[in-house]
């Protein structure tokens, strides 16, 4: 309800009770009613001030009940007081604490400031010293490559001292043995050179378990060979020969593969007539074709100014040994070529007392030779 009509009710309502309660004391009066043992008098005042207080109660009730604010204001008056007094309170410390953090803001905006100027300072001044910082790492990284190389060139001086330190001592170690070779050659007891072959075979396994027969059955022979030249007239009674079990083990499991192989052991040293030990290496390879019949191995031109027998050995030694580099190039095991000796002397003769003119020498093969086989050859010249 608004206040102007809450205030026109007021009005008309005190208006209507004072006229009841004037009227009840008139009758009162008139009626000369007594209460409490009062005079009527007293008891129509009585009653005036009862009609009073009711007027009174009733205004303020009425107020009360249509009035939100009246009733609040009345009953809550203190307590709203008390609470507005502490929101002051509070919204003062709350300015307070505005007008603070303010002026921290304006602090800190202008420390923020400054330091964005010195940063830009910084960076101004940090350029060229990061471009100082890449030039010397850069340098860094150059000498760090620098030294790295240097280091490598060291190590490699040293593995290349070292390598020249070995070959001087092994050189050494080959000149005492050629030195003492030498002498023993001179007094004639030389009787095996270093890489000479003491024995050879050729094997092809039906079985996996006849490797190790294969491999002592060539063992014999070759102790049978070095006992016939390192100490002739005794009985083979033991072990001459020397070769290191992972060789033999190896040679085993080489032989044991599906192919045809020829297996021949050589020594390792020169070995002087009377020694104990014979210490050989083994050598294995698959048994190859190396000619057919018919096969040119070595050509050479015969000048008529050469045809001197001087000349012509020369001429047929060189033709021989180019062959038999030719064989051994197509792996040949071979120690020599095989030819008729006689037919070669009769081609000399022929070529000393033939016309003078250019010949054409040729090695051709006489069969068809594997690694292992002899090669037999033919020597024929051709204008």
């Amino acid at each position: 309800m608004s206040g102007w009509a809450l205030i026109l009710v007021l009005l008309v309502l005190g208006g209507v009770l004072s006229t009841l309660g004037d009227r009840l004391g008139s009758r009162v009066g008139k009626a000369r009613l007594s209460l409490f043992s009062m005079r009527p008098r007293r008891t129509a005042v009585l009653i005036t001030v009862l009609t009073g207080s009711l007027i009174s109660a009733l205004s303020l009730g009425l107020m009360l009940l249509v009035s939100r604010q009246l009733r609040v204001g009345l009953f809550e008056l203190d307590a709203l007081q008390e609470k507005l007094q502490d929101s002051r309170q509070q919204l003062e410390a709350a300015e307070r604490e505005r007008d603070k953090t303010q002026t921290e803001t304006k602090r800190i905006v202008i420390e923020l400031e400054q330091s964005q100027q010195r940063a830009n300072t910084l960076r101004l001044e940090l350029a060229p010293l990061q471009k100082e910082l890449a030039q010397l790492e850069a340098e860094r990284e150059r000498l760090s490559q620098d030294i790295a190389s240097r280091d490598a060139d060291i190590q490699r001086t040293e593995a290349e001292l070292n390598s020249v330190r070995s070959r001087i001592r092994a050189g050494e170690q080959e000149l005492k043995e050629l030195e003492r070779n030498l002498v023993a050659l001179r007094r004639g007891s030389v009787v095996i050179s270093s890489g000479q072959t003491l024995a050879r075979a050729t094997v092809r396994l039906d079985a996996l378990d006849q490797a190790k027969q294969a491999v002592d059955r060539l063992l014999q022979e070759a102790n049978l060979n070095a006992y016939r030249k390192v100490r002739p007239g005794e009985a083979p009674e033991r072990q001459l020969i020397r070769v290191p079990r992972s060789d033999v083990e190896r040679l085993q499991s080489i032989i044991r593969k599906p192919e045809t192989w020829v297996i021949s052991l050589r020594s390792a040293t020169n070995v002087l007539r009377g020694e104990t030990a014979v210490y050989a290496f083994p050598e294995v390879r698959p048994n190859r074709p190396v000619t057919q019949r018919g096969d040119v191995l070595a050509t050479t031109a015969l000048q008529p100014g050469e045809r001197t027998p001087e000349g012509i050995r020369t001429r047929l030694n060189l033709l021989l040994a180019s062959a038999y580099a030719e064989v051994q190039r197509r792996g040949s095991l071979t120690e020599g070529l095989q030819f008729d000796g006689s037919a070669l002397s009769q081609l000399a003769q022929t070529l000393m007392e033939g016309p003078s003119q250019s010949v054409v020498l040729e090695v051709i093969s006489a069969g068809v030779s594997d690694s292992a086989d002899p090669v037999v050859v033919t020597i024929q010249a051709s204008p």
